[in-house]
C-alpha cells in the first residue's frame, strides 16, 4: 500500500489558521465553519449536527467495515462568572486545567452581541510593589484571579455598558509561534493539531483521486473538553472508531514530539486490542515513526462514544504534544507521522 503524498507546509498553515480562531467549548461555530469550508473545497458535503459538531461521509471502495475518525475542535477556556464592583471579571473554567497555567495570559471576552473585548488574566494581588511576598504565596484559583479589561472601566456598571455579561465566553490567546527546527508552540494544539491532520489526509485522498477502503465518517466534535463530545453523531452500522487526539509527552511517558503515538490505555481503561494492534501493524509496514504509550490522566472522544453505549471497536492515536493543557508544543514530524497513519488506516485493504 502506497500512502499518498501531502503538503506538510499546507498542513501547518491550516493548523496556524485554526489556532487563531477562538473556540472554547460551547463557542465553536466559527471554527466549525472553517473546517466546513475546507471540506467543501475538497468536494465533500459536510453536515452540522444538532449539537453543533460536523460530520462528513466519505464513500469507500467497498461497503466493508464502516469506520470513523474523530477529532475535536473545542479548547479549554472560561466563562464570565461575575462582573465585580471594580469593573473586573471573575471566571469559571471550561475544561480541566490548573489556574496557574493561564495566569498572565491575554484573553478575549466574546460578548453576546458579537463584540471581542481584550483583557488579561491576572492575580488580584498582582503588583509586587504593593503586595510583596503575597504575589508568590497566594493560591491561584477562581477567587484569586481576575480579568483586567483593556477598557476604561472602574465599576460594574461601566463594564456592563461595554456589553459584557455573566455567561460570556472567554478565550485564552494561543500565542502561536512557528519555532526553529520545525517546532510549533501554541495553546490549543489539543486538539486542533488532530483536526489539521484529518483535513490534510482528506486533501491527500482527493488530490490522489483515492477513496477509503470502506465507508468512512469523519466527525469533528465540539464538546470533548467537557467529556461528551463524540457521544453521538455516527452511523448506526459503524464498526470501529479511531480518535485522533494529542499524545502525552513528559516524564514517565513513551511519547515524544516527533512520532505519532498509539495509546493503548488511559484513565478510562484499555482501548480495543485488535484495532490498536492493526494500527501498530500498519505503522510498522509503512515505516511510520510510531510510539505506543499509556496516559494516566486522560479521556477521549472514543470513550465518550463507548460510554454512550456504542458497540464499536475504539482506538486512539495522535501527535506528541509537550506540556498538555498548558503552553503546548509539538513538531512537524509528529503531524506528518499522524497524517500518514490516518491515511494508512483509511486505505487499509
Amino acid at each position: 500500500m502506497k500512502i499518498p503524498d501531502f503538503n506538510i507546509d499546507e498542513l501547518v498553515e491550516t493548523l496556524s489558521e485554526l489556532l487563531q480562531i477562538p473556540s472554547p467549548t460551547g463557542h465553536t461555530r466559527q471554527a466549525i465553519e472553517f473546517i466546513r469550508s475546507r471540506l467543501v473545497a475538497a468536494g465533500l458535503e459536510p453536515v452540522t449536527t444538532r449539537k453543533g459538531g460536523l460530520t462528513v461521509a466519505l464513500r469507500g471502495q467497498t461497503d466493508h467495515r464502516p469506520r470513523a475518525l474523530t477529532a475535536h475542535v473545542d479548547t479549554l477556556g472560561a466563562m464570565v462568572r461575575e462582573v465585580m464592583d471594580n469593573g473586573r471579571l471573575k471566571l469559571t473554567q471550561i475544561g480541566g486545567y490548573a489556574w496557574n497555567t493561564v495566569e498572565g495570559e491575554g484573553c478575549t471576552v466574546l460578548t453576546q452581541d458579537g463584540k471581542s473585548i481584550r483583557g488579561s488574566l491576572l492575580l488580584v494581588k498582582a503588583s509586587g510593589h504593593i503586595f510583596g511576598q503575597e504575589v508568590g504565596s497566594t493560591d491561584r484559583d477562581e477567587d484569586t484571579l481576575e480579568v483586567r479589561l483593556d477598557a476604561r472601566t472602574d465599576t460594574a456598571g461601566e463594564t456592563l455598558e461595554l456589553g459584557i455579561q455573566v455567561g460570556d465566553f472567554v478565550a485564552f490567546d494561543p500565542r502561536l509561534e512557528l519555532g526553529q527546527a520545525g517546532f510549533i508552540r501554541s495553546r490549543h494544539l489539543d486538539d486542533k493539531a488532530g483536526v489539521a491532520c484529518l483535513l490534510a489526509a482528506v486533501a491527500a485522498l482527493q488530490d490522489a483521486s483515492l477513496k477509503p477502503s470502506g465507508p468512512t465518517t469523519l466527525h469533528f466534535s465540539n464538546y470533548e473538553e467537557v467529556g461528551h463530545g463524540a457521544s453521538a453523531g455516527f452511523p448506526v452500522d459503524l464498526e470501529e472508531l479511531v480518535a485522533v487526539d494529542m499524545a502525552v509527552v513528559g516524564p514517565g511517558q513513551a511519547s515524544d514530539e516527533f512520532h505519532v503515538t498509539i495509546c493503548l490505555k488511559d484513565s478510562g481503561g484499555p482501548y480495543h486490542e485488535v484495532l490498536s494492534n492493526r494500527l501498530r501493524g500498519l505503522a510498522a509496514g509503512a515505516g511510520i515513526p510510531t510510539r505506543v504509550d499509556t496516559y494516566p490522566h486522560y479521556g477521549s472522544d472514543g470513550e465518550a462514544y463507548w460510554r454512550a453505549g456504542a458497540d464499536v471497536a475504539v482506538a486512539l492515536i495522535g501527535p506528541g504534544v509537550d506540556a498538555s493543557h498548558n503552553y503546548e508544543r509539538t513538531h512537524r514530524e509528529a503531524l506528518e507521522a499522524t497524517t500518514r497513519l490516518i491515511l494508512a488506516y483509511l486505505l487499509e485493504p
